[in-house]
């Protein structure tokens, strides 16, 4: 394997860990994929020793390393709140910050994502779909589902079948709520994969 192959593994490999990272965080997965982030580091390992010559794939191979350390971060510090409690974890950070010690944060850009004003707020596990946005959340959608599939042992749906779904269901709730937005989110329910619809009313 070369290493602009290696690099295209490990760039496939976080994509679907942050995918696997996220159905963890939502609930809809029971334990951390921890067997999946131990062959990540594997290959981070192995890359490392690599002789990387050539300037363009060296710059390729940090620009993912730095992705990695952030999304490490950012799951680090999820974790710490499920087991401390939000408010716990915040009181503790701001402990140490007047001691002039620091705690891990997630990069901004991660952590400051701009959210819809809607009448509740929405979670990270949902992907809201307008007319200009059909099609790029129908492809994140269709990740989820073929992640959570995966999860269960279970086949996973086409592209096609997961936009057809997303373009019926999305109309439907248009036309019985009177609404332009409709947020979507992937559950497992008894063991079986569901699509959640849900109409977003904006705020007057």
């Amino acid at each position: 394997m070369t290493n602009d192959e290696a690099l295209t593994q490990l760039e496939e490999s976080l994509r679907k860990l942050k995918i696997q990272y996220d159905l963890f965080f939502t609930g809809n997965r029971k334990l951390p994929p921890t067997e999946e982030r131990r062959r990540l580091d594997v290959l981070i390992h192995e890359l490392a020793k690599a002789r990387m010559r050539d300037n363009a794939t060296r710059f390729r191979y940090n620009t993912l390393l730095g992705r990695y350390n952030q999304f490490r971060e950012l799951w680090g510090r999820k974790m710490r709140e499920r087991e401390e409690g939000p408010l716990d974890y915040r009181r503790r950070a701001k402990a140490l910050a007047d001691a002039g010690e620091s705690m891990p944060m997630p990069a901004p850009e991660m952590e400051n994502r701009p959210r819809a004003a809607v009448t509740s707020e929405l979670g990270d596990s949902y992907v809201k779909v307008t007319g200009q946005t059909a099609a790029e959340a129908a492809r994140r959608l269709h990740e989820q589902i073929t992640a959570a599939q995966s999860e269960l042992g279970k086949g996973g749906l086409s592209l096609d079948q997961v936009e057809q779904i997303v373009r019926t269901q999305t109309e439907m709730m248009r036309s019985r709520y009177s609404v332009d937005e409709v947020a979507f989110r992937v559950e497992i329910v008894e063991g079986k994969v569901k699509l959640k619809a849900k109409p977003l009313q904006k705020n007057s």
